[in-house]
């Protein structure tokens, strides 16, 4: 076919269907979290608060022994995503047979895409016992606990994962009103609505709701009698980072008008503005944003050293811990009171596989830290890619840019790749978390252990991972 005869993306693949794909995709993203974390011997369940009476995200249990196996976890989130996704495919098939590929007929069968969304909108409100009830629910409960909970009650770790995971919809959230704008009566699904006025201000609001639940989520963080530290409040600054991009953004509006008095009409289609203070203030804005988030993921989120000041890392060995069995049908990161545990001197070896874990005494691979769960190839390979994907995330909260591409795949794909970064950020934040209860329960041990001693107990896997 000759680039000539491209079918527009927004002929073949309208921004409705584009945002209903990514939703999906997150779906699906957040089950083979929970699967992969299944296997590789981490009990996210017991991390995430999933077997408690508090369930923060999708789990389905018909009792409270059933609740209890991983497998639960996961297993209803693919069979949520699977019916999703014949929903949809089905919508988008009819849609690309009643239009033919021809872009006279897109506006007149815009009522798809609007059948498609309306369906899922009334399948995730449903009170009745069908398509994952459970799951709806509890996904529902959750996100309004973000939105509404007051300012004294705690922040669970399993809410703080769903509202980070959010952020990386804040794209698709715009996304949801410019598809409502195309689709009601005067809207176009070949061209994003015109964005004048005080519409201009929209968009960026509700790109930047995600970040405003996080942001209070760290102030609470901060105001909790337990806390002790600043560290929630330097988290709400790495939020709070993200508003000047949004916003600069949606004021590029302003650059390109005042550019174009100047230089004429030529200058609307250039995608760059050098000259122009506010977008200066724009890029240093973008790249405070992702140089900061990436460096919280690496330091803080992950709790890996790379980063981190010289003065913050431990100066004497790192401090042995207790590592539960990490995955078991019957156990909880917390571990059964009974269970078996196997005592080692600090004088064997200088690293020790246990639970799946790289457990090392003297020394370990720099920039990483004492406790790895994973292959160390793991690490250097996510950095890499959060870093990359870090640096074009500040592109896509930024609105004016897509005002220009709306119907090219590019933006898409990078949406595509925000959601593949989450996804590999997810396991090793929920790692670092399985890490942390782990130390913290080997410090409250150690106090009535012998110094000479170090208490292990092993994983039922029997192949560990290197």
């Amino acid at each position: 076919m000759d680039l000539g005869d491209a079918i527009p993306l927004s002929t073949s693949f309208p921004l409705p269907f584009r945002v209903l794909f990514l939703i999906g995709l997150g779906i699906l993203g957040w089950a083979t979290n929970l699967h992969g974390l299944h296997l590789l011997g981490i009990d996210a369940g017991s991390a995430l608060e999933l077997h408690s009476g508090r369930v923060s995200l999708p789990i389905n249990s018909l009792s409270s022994r059933a609740s209890l196996s991983p497998r639960l976890s996961y297993m209803p989130v693919y069979r949520l995503f699977a019916g999703y996704a014949i929903w949809c495919f089905t919508g988008w098939s009819f849609f690309r047979l009643a239009t033919h590929s021809n872009t006279m007929l897109v506006d007149t069968f815009k009522y798809i895409p609007a059948l498609s969304s309306l369906g899922v909108l009334t399948t995730l409100i449903c009170p009745f016992e069908l398509c994952q009830k459970r799951e709806r629910d509890l996904f529902l409960q959750s996100a309004a606990r973000c939105l509404f909970s007051s300012m004294d009650s705690p922040v669970y770790f399993s809410d703080v994962v769903f509202a980070d995971v959010f952020t990386s919809f804040a794209k698709v959230l715009g996304d949801v009103w410019l598809s409502l704008c195309m689709l009601l009566p005067g809207g176009s699904l070949l061209s994003p609505p015109p964005l004048d006025g005080l519409s201009q201000w929209i968009l960026p609001t509700l790109m930047s709701l995600p970040y405003i639940i996080r942001f209070r989520q760290c102030l609470i963080e901060h105001q909790s009698p337990t806390n002790t530290s600043k560290r929630p409040l330097w988290n709400a600054l790495k939020y709070a980072s993200s508003f000047p991009v949004i916003f600069l953004s949606a004021a590029q509006r302003t650059v390109v008008l005042e550019l174009a008095e100047e230089k004429g009409e030529l200058v609307t289609r250039e995608p760059w503005h050098g000259e122009h203070p506010l977008f200066r203030l724009w890029l240093l804005a973008a790249a405070v944003n992702s140089l900061y988030s990436f460096w919280w993921d690496l330091t803080n989120d992950w709790g890996l050293n790379l980063l981190k000041p010289r003065s913050a890392e431990p100066r004497s060995n790192p401090r042995p811990v207790v590592l539960p069995s990490l995955h078991s049908k019957t156990s909880s990161i917390a571990g059964p009171s009974d269970a078996h545990i196997v005592t080692q001197s600090h004088s064997s070896s200088s690293h020790q596989v246990i639970g799946g874990a790289i457990y090392r005494q003297q020394s370990y691979p720099y920039g990483l830290r004492p406790v790895l769960l994973y292959p160390l190839l793991v690490y250097p390979m996510v950095m890499f890619f959060n870093l990359v994907l870090r640096m074009t995330w500040s592109i896509k909260l930024s609105s004016h840019l897509h005002s220009q591409s709306e119907g090219s795949a590019l933006i898409l794909w990078l949406e595509v790749a925000e959601v593949l970064r989450r996804w590999m950020w997810v396991f090793i934040r929920v790692e670092w978390e399985v890490a942390k209860n782990a130390q913290h329960k080997s410090h409250i041990m150690s106090i009535s252990a012998a110094p000479e001693e170090v208490e292990l107990m092993p994983s039922n896997r029997s192949d560990p991972m290197y």
